[in-house]
């Protein structure tokens, strides 16, 4: 059994620029006229364009790369390290240099995902990250303290569970939706699940 998947979470999303990259999407063809998007609704006709140019290949659907996502996501360090393999995305992520020692503020079994099989490794392991931080907050030097923290991000599970703020593009989660949906990784799968909830994700993530 697996503990705190539920804290693998999409949130604050904020998505922008649809109209703009479906004016762009027009431009090709000075087709402008035919335009049937009003407020952020794409119309049949811009929809119809829209599915065109996604099957025709991404040299052909510039206009996804228009369309702006921003959100939260918190997920463990073992997905985070083949997150960063994806370009066109940028990421701020909350600091294991200035924020994983807290002083009053254990590291506890609810900062990680893990298996219920495997707590009986994992909670030495805190009690040792915790000794550390308690050293680091009674350290008398810069040079020690240093040296504590880089004792205890060696350390650190890849189940720690770290948020970010990312902003990239529908062309990029395109990218990620068809390379994990099908991921051994369950992490990814639930990611991808929350892709398809975005305005058009279905039409212009998911579908081939």
């Amino acid at each position: 059994m697996w503990i705190n998947e539920n804290k693998i979470k999409i949130e604050n999303v904020e998505v922008a620029g649809l109209s703009t990259a479906i004016r762009g999407m027009r431009n090709p063809m000075d087709s402008w006229h035919l335009s049937d998007t009003t407020d952020g609704i794409i119309g049949p006709a811009d929809m119809k364009l829209c599915k065109s140019l996604i099957k025709a290949g991404p040299e052909h659907r510039k206009f996804l790369r228009q369309i702006y996502v921003g959100f939260d996501i918190t997920l463990p360090r073992y997905v985070w390290s083949e997150f960063d393999t994806y370009s066109n995305v940028t990421k701020n992520s909350c600091s294991t240099m200035h924020k994983l020692f807290k002083k009053d503020s254990p590291i506890t079994l609810e900062k990680f995902i893990y298996n219920y099989n495997d707590a009986d490794i994992l909670i030495p392991t805190l009690s040792r990250l915790n000794r550390l931080s308690t050293e680091y907050f009674i350290a008398s030097t810069q040079d020690k303290k240093d040296d504590l923290l880089r004792r205890a991000k060696a350390i650190l599970p890849e189940g720690f569970l770290q948020k970010r703020t990312v902003t990239t593009n529908y062309e990029q989660l395109r990218n990620i939706y068809k390379q994990r949906i099908e991921h051994r990784l369950p992490c990814w799968r639930k990611v991808c699940e929350e892709f398809k909830k975005l305005p058009y994700g279905e039409e212009f993530i998911v579908t081939d």
